[in-house]
């Protein structure tokens, strides 16, 4: 049965997905440094999957199952693992062990480690996100937030920022199916007129990350799963921005969408139009 949200020890939550988050990316970037295999390929032949990924994502899952027996496991690479039957807690973890793979195999130091920790179903339009912990390895940055308890960067606490006269800096991504990028091609056309420039960095728990942080004006993509923004969007709600998309106006396939207020309503018009 779920646990009650005002019962959830977010402190303790917290704490376990920073050591683990920690955890995982020493060994992502020490694999990096030792050289990358690709493992497999997901979507298309340009979408891949290394053996880092697996060996992160099979870290995380093996620390949390020992610290945390009665949760939930959804993960990038294995998929999700059930509570036991006995005891479940109503926690899920959702897990990116090494989010923007394409960035890490060709040795662009833009990578991240994704952790969040639900309540509920674990799909963007039911669940609460309880905590949630970016870590990027190289920079040795930790974005973390609890609900109702901010975003942070380390100490300093998290705010969104608002665009200037000059428009603002705009995130987004590109699918691996070229059958897609016309489509992604015609949105990024319609919001240009909002931006002072765009950016494409290649892993959306960082461009939801520096939403929050003001790095970013603002973020959207299609085609994003929930291990994508199950962190992150918590980042940016708790800094006082908006996470939404479709389907049922919550992030996910069709299309997630990450800014302050204001701006949120204008690339929502532009994307959608």
């Amino acid at each position: 049965m779920e646990e009650s949200s005002s019962r959830v020890d977010r402190t303790g939550l917290l704490a376990l997905a920073v050591d683990i988050a920690r955890e995982a990316g020493a060994l992502a970037r020490r694999r990096r440094a030792e050289g990358v295999a690709v493992a497999a390929t997901k979507s298309t032949l340009a979408d891949v999957v290394t053996e880092a990924d697996r060996e992160v994502e099979d870290l995380v899952r093996a620390r949390l199952a020992a610290a945390r027996p009665g949760d939930a496991i959804l993960g990038e690479e294995g998929g999700a693992t059930g509570a036991p039957a006995g005891d479940p807690t109503g926690i899920t973890w959702v897990v990116d062990p090494i989010d923007g793979t394409v960035n890490y195999l060709y040795g662009i130091p833009h990578y991240a480690v994704s952790i969040a920790a639900v309540t509920g179903e674990p799909t963007a339009a039911r669940w609460q996100q309880q905590v949630g912990v970016v870590y990027q390895p190289v920079t040795d940055e930790l974005f973390h937030a609890t609900r109702g308890g901010g975003a942070w960067l380390g100490d300093q606490r998290l705010h969104v920022g608002a665009p200037t006269a000059a428009g603002a800096l705009v995130a987004t991504g590109f699918g691996y199916d070229p059958a897609t990028h016309e489509g992604d091609f015609a949105r990024l056309r319609r919001v240009m007129p909002l931006a002072r420039d765009i950016r494409r960095a290649g892993a959306a728990s960082l461009d939801l990350a520096y939403v929050a942080a003001g790095r970013l004006d603002g973020y959207f993509e299609r085609g994003l799963h929930p291990w994508d923004h199950a962190a992150g969007g918590l980042l940016v709600v708790e800094a006082g921005g908006r996470v939404g998309g479709m389907p049922d106006g919550a992030p996910g396939r069709e299309m997630t969408i990450a800014a302050g207020p204001e701006l949120f309503e204008r690339i929502s018009s532009a994307v959608y139009q």
